[in-house]
């Protein structure tokens, strides 16, 4: 072997020293909740899909209608071979949802905040990232060149502080945050991150990528408040509540004409799959007509909140930090072994010191399953735990 297996082969041994390796393990999901794993049906509690639409039959006949009459693929970038008019018809219905002038749909969430950012901000600009944001915002932000600081999770005060040291110095100014925290599961004030932003003349940008679907009649982090956020900037994905593939920025017309033409992760990709499209459409059709379907995930979450006393859920994310990855990899493999897949979130994804079980709900959860599951953790995790 050369240097460069030998590399490798260190560094994984460093990892796995520190349970830190990660590894990928076959499981075919199955309508609803349902996961097969190594011959066995498994409940998942570790999957985006909120609203279980990726197995949805409506989802499900439009993505093959576009696939039999669009093809499998764009074929290249879409200001090459020109725009599908599903996209057109995608990014429209994303904008009035939002309630913005446009949108611009993108071949992933990450890919999106990979374009944006560096087309938005350079050097000699500022950006402000709460601590806690998404990877994918923070590579967006490094990409820039702008000058990033990271503010304390959610702390407005910090933010405000950096604010009035930075903002004087900077041409342009964009504060990005998760609107729904990915491994938190709580949510940014958006509301009141907006009008602190317009104070300090910067934009406000929102990943809500686990809020879309779910918060607000499905419209997302924005709306939590009832009325719409200031928010310039709205991005997030279709692969999570929107059970299909891509992203999405949603914004005023001049924003969205100037990604259109200098977004690289937009110029340089190939676009999204006609059928992907279509499935997102479906998806949406669904969220604007039943509503209280899209609420199911939120009021799942605060079932097993309550049965084990812990904060209510503000999405269908609910984290239990255990501390050190061998402790919460343990209860990972106890959890599967009584039926349930809930996967160990370990370092660098959060913390040190935070390792966790992170428990997604989905709208077709049983609510004996959360329940079942909940007496798990109460009785064979937390229990033992707290006699220490």
């Amino acid at each position: 072997m050369g240097s460069l297996d030998d590399m490798a082969l260190q560094k994984l041994a460093e990892l796995e020293a520190g349970n830190l390796r990660r590894r990928l393990k076959e499981t075919d999901r199955n309508a609803g909740a349902y996961v097969e794993r190594d011959g066995r049906s498994l409940i998942s509690f570790c999957c985006n899909d909120y609203l279980n639409l990726a197995h949805d039959p409506r989802v499900l006949e439009a993505a093959k209608k576009a696939l039999d009459e669009r093809g499998a693929s764009s074929g290249a970038s879409r200001l090459v071979t020109g725009n599908h008019s599903i996209f057109t018809e995608l990014e429209s219905r994303l904008a009035e949802l939002k309630k913005t002038d446009d949108c611009l749909v993108f071949g992933s969430g990450y890919l999106a905040n990979l374009g944006i950012i560096p087309t938005l901000m350079k050097p000699g600009d500022l950006v402000l990232a709460d601590e806690l944001s998404h990877s994918c915002l923070l590579a967006g932000t490094d990409l820039s060149g702008a000058t990033a600081f990271r503010f304390r999770h959610n702390d407005l005060e910090h933010l405000i502080d950096l604010l009035t040291t930075h903002r004087a110095a900077a041409k342009n100014c964009l504060i990005v945050t998760d609107g729904v925290f990915s491994m938190d599961g709580d949510l940014a004030p958006v509301a009141e991150m907006a009008e602190i932003a317009k104070e300090h003349d910067a934009w406000l940008m929102t990943d809500d990528a686990h809020g879309i679907g779910v918060l607000a009649e499905g419209r997302g982090s924005s709306f939590v408040s009832g009325a719409k956020a200031d928010v310039p900037l709205q991005m997030g994905t279709l692969s999570k509540a929107i059970g299909s593939y891509g992203g999405y920025v949603c914004a005023s017309q001049p924003v969205i004409d100037l990604l259109r033409t200098r977004a690289r992760t937009l110029i340089y990709s190939t676009g999204l799959p006609p059928a992907s499209a279509a499935a997102a459409i479906a998806a949406l059709d669904i969220i604007e007509a039943e509503p209280a379907y899209a609420a199911l995930p939120v009021e799942k979450a605060n079932r097993f909140t309550r049965a084990l006393n812990l904060p209510a859920a503000e999405s269908p994310i609910v984290p239990l930090v255990l501390g050190d990855p061998e402790t919460t990899l343990k209860a990972s493999a106890f959890l599967e072994e009584q039926g349930f897949l809930v996967t160990a979130i370990r370092p660098p994804t959060v913390p040190q010191g935070t390792a966790r079980l992170r428990f997604t709900f989905t709208a077709l959860h049983r609510d004996e399953d959360i329940d079942r599951l909940a007496d798990l953790v109460r009785t064979q995790i937390l229990k033992p735990r707290a006699a220490e």
